[in-house]
């Protein structure tokens, strides 16, 4: 990928550019699944962390866990889950605006002082087209869309995912990506366009 493709996947619709990794090691969380999904969900999270270079650990100190996968049928169920509402403000109002929207899925980071993901949020509202997919391969997008701060439509138009002889991977430019982001010569956030150019240098644009 070039330089130029590479800025567009991780603008704002403000026209912002941030590129953010994980800044602290990943402990994941999954709710509303069964177990055969939660193995499949955890699975693909420890495949992406270590494509990335990154670590994963058993608990997080301030958080407990600060990687959280929500699954479940209705907007309107989130406002009734204990205590999310203080781990996402104003919790009811963004529920009913995504309801009014279609959405069927949504992210929400939390950085530390340094600009590292802290924490982040996957909401997936299981609509006829999430519950079409395979689980291997919604788990799949969804642990890439939860390594970088990604812009909201980076994957509208394109999937994280290819099949090849009947397997469903990750693209591999954007493999190539995650594991360049995670580059420890590079800033753990950035903000500025031209961060994509030591990306694509990296991921071999």
């Amino acid at each position: 990928m070039v330089a130029g493709e590479i800025e567009k996947l991780f603008t704002r619709g403000d026209g912002r550019f941030l590129c953010a990794r994980w800044g602290r090691p990943i402990v994941p969380v999954v709710f509303g699944v069964e177990e055969a999904t939660l193995a499949v969900v955890k699975g693909a999270i420890e495949a992406m962390v270590a494509l990335a270079g990154h670590q994963m650990a058993e608990t997080d100190p301030e958080l407990g866990a600060n990687l959280m996968v929500f699954f479940f049928r209705d907007w309107a169920e989130l406002p009734q889950v204990p205590n999310l509402d203080r781990l996402i403000p104003d919790l009811g109002p963004l529920c009913d605006r995504l309801s009014t929207q279609g959405a069927n899925q949504y992210r929400a980071f939390r950085f530390d002082p340094e600009g590292g993901i802290r924490a982040a949020f996957v909401f997936l509202r299981m609509d006829e087209h999430l519950a079409a997919m395979p689980a291997e391969a919604l788990a799949l997008a969804q642990a890439a869309e939860a390594m970088l701060t990604w812009g909201e439509g980076a994957f509208a138009a394109l999937s994280p995912l290819a099949e090849v002889e009947g397997k469903i991977i990750l693209r591999p430019e954007i493999a190539a990506l995650i594991r360049a982001a995670y580059d420890p010569v590079l800033p753990v956030m950035a903000q500025d366009g031209s961060h994509a150019l030591r990306l694509a240098a990296r991921a071999g644009g």
